[in-house]
């Protein structure tokens, strides 16, 4: 008998992994619409939908392994990381989802309700969070809409060897700055930012690349405390965002 692995659950949404089957159960119908329909509209390898009956939706696993997770050592080659690059850029080249992302201003207004909280809940001080906000100005400018994952942390990206063999979890996918995916799937992972922009095949504004780092981190805080994870672990969002000092 297959055992039942919980990947990750908390109260939005859960994943199962039962043998080579991932369920995933999800409070939000309208995510999972966004995911399936973002998967069959990608230029790029994605998991095989098995059935849908909501709230459950049946993936296919993947082959490979993780690029990475945050706060660990990635141990995928740099060929491995450039095929990340490339496949950003042939999804950011792909015709736009249907979906719009968030405005500047909505943005700029949920900026300023994180910097706030962290500040006055004391999970960083506040000269932590008045430096990152600076830097995240730079992340606040107009941009060219391009076909988005909209989460494209390394977690999400499959490799084997130096090939990638598919992308997951498309829940947030949308219009939006293609120099956010680059900085999610690079956040914590400085040092393979050059292979990434290298397999990625055109000039990127490295410095956006970091306002939007430490951006996603101060919006990430307060969701990850509520959910039950740790972004103090070593390497992870809290330490990208001392590391701006």
């Amino acid at each position: 008998m297959e055992e039942v692995e919980v990947v990750v659950a908390h109260h939005e949404r859960a994943t199962l992994r039962v043998g080579d089957v991932f369920l995933k159960i999800d409070a939000d119908q309208m995510r999972t619409d966004v995911e399936v329909e973002a998967m069959a509209m990608a230029p790029i390898p994605t998991p095989e939908v098995l059935w849908r009956k909501p709230p459950v939706l049946a993936l296919a696993a993947l082959p490979g392994t993780a690029l990475g997770r945050l706060g660990e050592p990635s141990i995928a080659s740099s060929a491995a990381w450039a095929a990340a690059g490339a496949a950003a850029r042939m999804l950011h080249d792909a015709p736009l989802p249907p979906w719009p992302g968030r405005s500047l201003d909505e943005l700029a207004s949920h900026l300023d309700g994180e910097c706030e909280w962290l500040v006055t809940s004391g999970v960083l001080p506040t000269d932590v969070v008045t430096r990152n906000r600076r830097v995240a100005e730079a992340a606040l400018r107009p941009w060219t809409p391009v076909f988005t994952h909209g989460d494209l942390q390394l977690t999400h990206v499959f490799v084997d060897v130096d090939e990638i063999t598919g992308v997951i979890d498309w829940s947030e996918a949308c219009q939006g700055d293609a120099l956010f995916d680059l900085a999610t799937l690079t956040l914590g992972h400085e040092e393979h930012l050059g292979h990434v922009v290298a397999g990625y095949g055109t000039d990127v504004d490295l410095d956006v690349i970091r306002a939007w780092w430490s951006l996603r981190s101060l919006l990430a805080i307060r969701w990850l405390v509520e959910h039950g994870f740790d972004p103090s672990s070593p390497g992870c969002e809290v330490d990208v965002l001392r590391s701006r000092l």
